[in-house]
């Protein structure tokens, strides 16, 4: 059974990207108008591209009774949506958002399709004309995605509406999946100045003969300990602050195009970056890692004082206190290594493989943490351990004010919808009328 309210927020060019991937084997149809909505026309190819997009996302029958008009119904919707926007006085988009999220996606498209090159092949232009092509369209769904993002935010539910909507429908509300509570004390093993100081002059040798001509595609090829990036010659890709280490965001914010940076030092190692292009909120920079290589005397002597500090915890001290000082998690540390309540099924394998031995108020051994941005070793404290369960009022108040909202907001979604298509002129030729 498809849902009622299908909406749609990805730009015009992906669904089009998707109708590529498929277009050998789809008859030739000749392209015509379907529906208008105010003066905006909505094609057969639109249409087309959404529902491959909505079978392909949604793994359903293409031949689904009502998929057809169910579709374009959104789509009309959003045109509705798209010419209040247009009259908002209030609704600003900037060329910055635009350009902003036109490199976004075409980045996210060469990442799936592996080349720039490919992307434009696929597209059949350069990616210099595809923005171009797609910048009004992409501009359109900024602002109609704004107008309605505004008039959301206005909608929440109150408590009494939370526990009415309880009442109503708490025989069909999903369950709460099984969570964990759980806290944690993270630490790095530190690296020896020896060791340190030794990197970072073979990062600064590097450095100097790179700023005297080097080529710095092949120092990183040949040097770089980030196997992610070295066979690109460093190349980092378009990325947005909150990305990357602050150390590393703060040195690639202050260059210019071309510049070169000082040696960076982030908790993995030294970087040379160099910033390629700036594109309003976005850079494209390029770097050469000289990772830490830590001693085995720092890694034991990391897990010997977790374990110290598990055992001033099994014998009476605070966890959370524990966290605040020692751990290096600066997050989690100021809420006394807090985590959060985590569904289990959301847990990677390794915090999994801990957990699965472990009880309520029980403190694991140390075990080694990595992720993107740090790697070193915790402890976890279990405190609490949250079955699958119908959800309630006095356990699951969140949970149920998160689903009310959404309910409601549903609701005046369609009353909206309604209001507007009484407002707004709209015609429908799905038939070829």
């Amino acid at each position: 059974m498809i849902n009622k309210i299908i909406r749609f927020s990805i730009p015009v060019f992906i669904a089009y990207l998707l109708i590529v991937t498929y277009a050998v084997a789809q008859p030739t149809v000749v392209d015509r108008i379907v529906a208008v909505v105010g003066k905006e026309p909505i094609l057969l190819s639109d249409l087309n591209a959404q529902i491959e997009l909505y079978v392909f996302t949604n793994r359903v029958d293409p031949n689904m009774p009502g998929l057809r008009e169910q579709v374009l119904d959104a789509l009309m919707n959003e045109k509705l949506i798209l010419a209040k926007a247009l009259d908002d006085t209030n609704v600003v988009v900037t060329e910055d958002e635009v350009n902003n999220e036109l490199d976004a996606q075409i980045a996210q498209r060469v990442q799936q399709l592996g080349s720039e090159k490919k992307v434009e092949e696929a597209f059949g232009m350069p990616l210099a004309r595809l923005k171009r092509e797609y910048r009004d369209g992409m501009r359109k769904q900024i602002l109609s995605s704004k107008l309605w993002e505004m008039k959301k935010m206005n909608i929440t539910a109150s408590r009494r509406e939370v526990e009415e909507f309880f009442v109503q429908y708490k025989d069909s509300l999903p369950k709460a999946q099984e969570e964990v509570e759980l806290y944690h004390i993270f630490i790095v093993p530190k690296v020896s100045n020896t060791s340190k100081n030794l990197l970072k002059q073979q990062a600064q040798n590097i450095l100097d003969s790179i700023s005297k001509g080097g080529d710095f595609a092949d120092f990183a090829g040949r040097f770089s300990d980030d196997p992610g990036t070295k066979a690109q010659g460093g190349d980092l890709g378009f990325v947005r602050r909150g990305e990357f280490f602050a150390e590393f965001e703060e040195a690639v914010f202050s260059l210019k195009d071309k510049e070169l940076s000082q040696i960076v030092e982030t908790p993995i190692g030294f970087h040379i970056i160099q910033l390629l292009e700036r594109r309003g909120e976005q850079v494209h920079p390029r770097h050469i890692l000289f990772k830490f290589k830590r001693d085995v005397s720092e890694v034991d002597s990391t897990i010997a004082f977790l374990k110290s500090l598990k055992d001033s915890a099994n014998k009476g001290a605070n966890f959370s206190d524990l966290a605040k000082r020692y751990s290096e998690d600066k997050e989690s540390a100021s809420l006394g290594g807090f985590l959060g309540r985590i569904p289990a099924a959301q847990l990677d394998r390794a915090m999994s493989d801990v957990l699965k031995n472990m009880k309520e108020k029980d403190i694991s051994d140390p075990f080694e943490f990595v992720s993107e941005k740090a790697r070193g070793y915790q402890i976890i404290y279990l405190k609490k351990l949250i079955p699958e369960h119908a959800l309630n009022i006095n356990d699951d108040w969140v949970r149920l004010e998160q689903l009310t909202t959404s309910y409601k907001r549903n609701a005046e979604y369609q009353k909206w919808i309604h209001e507007l298509r009484s407002e707004i002129y709209w015609d429908v030729r799905l038939n070829g009328n």
